[in-house]
């Protein structure tokens, strides 16, 4: 099996040893930081982008130069498991995610391994980020998918109206499968960004075409018909459960936007 997963990040950290992942830094062209990650600033490349698109700059650039049969993406941060593990930083990390062998019988053709399902309960896709970030950029994207693939757009309305999704722009997938959502994703996003300014916005805000693509991911799986293979979400961090709680309750009950990560 010819698979790569690629694992996002910014600066030199810990990573699988491990043929099938790819550590691959992104916003390479951006800053001085040195690694002997893959860059995403080489061939055709967004690399100039990743402090609005995050891990879609590694996700495009595998898209034009990779050359393989499967094709991840996951996060320094996060990884997929086969198996609920709480953060264990004196195990290996190799030992708490998954692994070639275990990917020989996950994955075919049509189905495509994503994160367990993000449940949100008391609100939707759409009224979650319209409580923590900025409506409009949903409702341009919805202007967006109307103009331009309007046979989306019932699957949109679907999507924005369900309390759960697939997050964290997270998957393992065929690659040519994989090619199809990125032909589909980029041009909407890029579009986003001639109808949304950054101007004004903080770091963190300015993200907002990756976290709208999280959205959309689900929308594309939803028109497809594409086959999921959920894994447990392995955080490679000390989740604070508490901190991560109180600010959705704050952003949904006093509509106080996050302004960081939790």
């Amino acid at each position: 099996m010819d698979v790569k997963i690629l694992v996002g990040a910014h600066k030199e950290v810990d990573v699988p040893k491990s043929d099938i992942y790819l550590p691959i830094q992104v916003g390479a062209g951006l800053n001085n930081i040195v690694t002997e990650y893959q860059k995403d600033n080489e061939g055709d490349n967004i690399s100039a982008d990743n402090p609005y698109f995050s891990e879609l700059t590694a996700l495009y650039w595998a898209w034009k130069n990779l050359d393989i049969d499967y094709i991840g993406l996951v996060h320094y941060r996060r990884y997929l498991s086969t198996r609920k593990h709480k953060y264990s930083p004196n195990k290996k990390l190799e030992e708490l995610i998954v692994r070639k062998e275990d990917l020989i019988s996950l994955l075919g053709e049509d189905n495509i391994i994503v994160p367990a399902k993000r449940k949100y309960y008391i609100e939707s896709l759409y009224s979650h980020y319209a409580n923590t970030f900025d409506a409009k950029h949903l409702d341009k994207t919805r202007d967006i998918i109307s103009e331009t693939c309007s046979d989306y757009l019932a699957n949109f309305d679907k999507v924005m109206k369900q309390n759960h999704g697939y997050m964290f722009n997270m998957f393992i997938a065929n690659k040519k499968l994989a090619d199809q959502y990125c032909e589909w994703l980029f041009p909407i996003l890029f579009e986003l960004q001639k109808r949304v300014s950054v101007e004004g916005l903080t770091p963190f805000e300015a993200r907002l075409f990756g976290r709208v693509s999280e959205r959309l991911f689900n929308v594309w799986l939803d028109k497809n018909n594409i086959r999921t293979t959920e894994l447990p979400l392995y955080d490679h961090f000390k989740v604070n459960w508490l901190k991560k709680g109180s600010a959705f309750l704050t952003a949904k009950i006093f509509k106080k936007k996050y302004e960081k990560s939790f």
